[in-house]
């Protein structure tokens, strides 16, 4: 028995924020897209997800900004505590519109707003091949389906299976690990609401709520285990045991927060120069979000980046693909020539945005969490050459129009 093969204009790997992104913008523009995802069910890694005024920019654009507002609140400033100098900054985040979200909202908003059927789960991809005839992307499934597609957009994440057949390299990771739960207070909380960070040493406590009854968490520190606990029971008291110095409510909100929410991941980051160097599309292929430019955590700006990704990518191939045209009788080779420069325009638009942002969060992230004085004090002398500082600025980016 031979096996099944389908034929489909867009393809987009992984069914995360960005692939999901991505496949609205496309719909938004009135072309077909298909999200192949390898789990059975739409999920969300991750507790939750800071959300600037760039992304609401990119959200809005999707038609789903609106929506997603009702489910959490303005936070109008964030404040840093650093417990070992006995000092306290306050940033006022007003006019960078900091919402933070969580992670299945901002799912679920983004698939049910897509077309029934525009995801398959349970669909793992295994290798990445040229159609001999055509130049054409083909896919390899797991159960041994052969998909052919005119376009092969990568948003399967740090562990990209696209990006590796583009040959880019695999992110490199540093020796911090995070830990992220959210707690729900049934009768409100008090804490406050603002982002608060607490910077002791190299580690990185910090809370913010969503709403008035959830809060947002975690810890940032460095870890030298490989491997992380995956016991919801251990990864809170692992928590609790950087945290042990902190007040009451800190280590209570941490104990009684959803093990269901709760993460632990090890953080890993694309270095400016890969950005630079590397080569983000290949004919009819091309790689967004994590795929392409996976960052720490210390700007909040992997999904923002994702979600503007997502707007820049569709509305390049749009210009070079009105409505209806993979419906039009044009040549495989006028056809992969217009997708070609569109991909083309996509990485020149989005490659300085995104090193800029890697460049930052790299020193960001030095600044925050080194041992080292000398680094720190690098970091921030760069930060202020080259960004006026640790600010926010970076936030007011627009990515355009649909």
């Amino acid at each position: 028995m031979g096996s099944v093969e389908e034929h489909h204009d867009i393809v987009i790997v992984g069914g995360g924020i960005c692939g999901l992104a991505t496949a609205l913008a496309l719909h938004r523009k009135g072309i077909r897209s298909l999200v192949l995802e390898k789990y059975n069910t739409i999920r969300a890694t991750g507790a939750a997800i800071g959300v600037f005024i760039n992304a609401w920019r990119a959200l809005d654009q999707l038609g789903v900004g609106a929506e997603l507002r009702t489910k959490a609140v303005l936070v109008p400033e964030n404040q840093d505590v650093w417990r070992n100098k006995n000092a306290t900054r306050l940033n006022s985040c007003r006019k960078e519109e900091l919402r933070c979200l969580k992670r299945n909202d901002l799912i679920e908003t983004l698939y049910n707003n897509l077309p029934v059927n525009s995801v398959r789960f349970g669909c793992q991809i295994v290798a990445v091949g040229t159609d001999p005839l055509t130049s054409f992307p083909i896919l390899y499934t797991h159960d041994g389906i052969i998909i052919k597609a005119k376009v092969l957009i990568g948003c399967d994440g740090s562990n990209s299976i696209i990006s590796k057949s583009l040959g880019l390299k695999p992110p490199k990771s540093l020796t911090n690990c995070v830990i992220r739960g959210l707690t729900n207070y049934p009768n409100g909380h008090n804490i406050g609401n603002y982002f608060l960070r607490h910077l002791e040493g190299c580690m990185i406590f910090g809370r913010i709520p969503i709403d008035n009854n959830l809060v947002h968490w975690f810890v940032d520190w460095p870890y030298p285990d490989k491997e992380g606990p995956k016991d919801p029971k251990f990864i809170i008291e692992l928590a609790i045991r950087q945290i042990k110095d902190y007040p009451a409510e800190m280590i209570e909100m941490v104990k009684n927060s959803d093990p269901a929410s709760l993460t632990f991941t090890r953080i890993r980051y694309q270095t400016p120069w890969h950005l630079v160097l590397g080569n983000f599309c290949r004919g009819t292929i091309t790689v967004a979000g994590d795929a392409m430019h996976v960052m720490g955590p210390f700007l909040g700006q992997g999904g923002g980046a994702a979600l503007e990704d997502a707007v820049v990518l569709a509305r390049s191939l749009a210009e070079m693909m009105p409505m209806g045209y993979f419906e039009a009788n044009a040549s495989d080779e006028e056809l992969r020539k217009r997708i070609e420069t569109a991909l083309k325009n996509y990485v020149k638009e989005r490659k300085l945005r995104v090193l800029r942002l890697a460049m930052q969060s790299v020193l960001v992230g030095l600044l925050m969490s080194s041992p080292s004085k000398v680094k720190r004090l690098v970091s921030l002398v760069l930060l202020i050459l080259f960004f006026g500082g640790p600010a926010l600025s970076h936030t007011q980016f627009d990515c355009g129009h649909l």
